[in-house]
């Protein structure tokens, strides 16, 4: 055994007998783990690091900032100068997500157009 592998033991063991571990949130369910499989192993330490962090990796942050412009355009005029600019950067958007590797599905849901085009009509 390593000697950081024996320290790690060490306080994990002590932990339990101080009772710092019991009535811990979560305590008995199933973990919650990300599935990190697209990612290769060796950068999968660092790619959570960054996660847990605030930070995004490159393909997830364009997915993001897709997310945002869709979400702006479909909330102005047609009419509007900025439309056109705004559908613009879209496509650029879309286009490096494609060529990541990324769908850009989520960005043409009709489905959720369905939904909330029947919840008006509800109303």
């Amino acid at each position: 055994m390593w000697l950081v592998d024996e320290l790690a033991e060490q306080h994990i063991k002590a932990a339990l007998e101080k009772g710092e571990l019991s009535n811990l949130p979560g305590s008995g369910k199933p973990l919650q783990l990300d599935d990190d499989s697209h990612v290769p192993p060796e950068l999968r330490a660092g790619y959570r690091l960054l996660k847990n962090s605030g930070f995004l990796p490159p393909e997830l942050e364009l997915r993001r900032e897709a997310m945002e412009v869709n979400d702006l355009i479909r909330q102005l005029d047609p009419e509007d100068h900025r439309y056109q600019d705004h559908c613009h950067r879209l496509q650029v958007l879309e286009l490096r997500l494609r060529q990541a590797g990324m769908s850009t599905d989520f960005l043409h849901g009709s489905y959720s157009t369905a939904i909330q085009h029947h919840f008006r009509e509800e109303k």
